[in-house]
């Protein structure tokens, strides 16, 4: 048995680890209050992968779920305690060489409000707020109409 690759990423309420694992079957998931179990058949070898986690914190097992795809398997697991954050997945310090963080999906929420702008309204604030004319600069030496540019110039022939 081998244990499957997994990336992982903490949110307010819940807490994901994604098993990457294509071709899955069999899969069995356990979630516990503080335990988390995951196991199937994997890729065209049938290989057995087995994985069980201590976890940082409590989970509410019945709000917990996961679904299955072709390439992976995504568990959704609910925090006990919402809004609280998880440094790491695990309740040891230890490293996993199968287990990352999923950087694609890592959000810093703590500092977050319920109210916050989104990225793009932050952007629009930032260009909005940073002062100057509403109008753009005059540019030296440039004209309305056809001007000639010193590169429009003809160029010696080669010799």
């Amino acid at each position: 048995m081998h244990p499957a690759t997994a990336k992982w990423y903490d949110r307010r309420d819940y807490v994901f680890i994604e098993f990457c694992v294509e071709d899955s079957k069999d899969v069995t998931v356990n979630f516990e209050t503080a335990k988390f179990g995951f196991s199937c058949l994997g890729g065209t070898d049938n290989v057995k992968h087995l994985n069980e986690i201590d976890l940082f914190g409590a989970i509410d097992q019945n709000e917990s779920k996961h679904r299955r795809t072709d390439r992976s398997v995504l568990c959704c697991l609910r925090k006990a305690e919402s809004g609280k954050a998880w440094p790491r997945l695990t309740k040891e310090k230890a490293k996993l060489n199968w287990l990352s963080v999923d950087f694609n999906n890592w959000k810093d929420w703590e500092d977050d409000s319920d109210e916050e702008l989104s990225n793009f309204d932050r952007f629009s604030e930032m260009m909005n707020t940073m002062g100057g004319d509403d109008e753009l600069p005059d540019l030296d030496g440039a004209e309305d109409g056809e001007s000639a540019d010193s590169d429009d110039e003809k160029m010696p022939d080669l010799e």
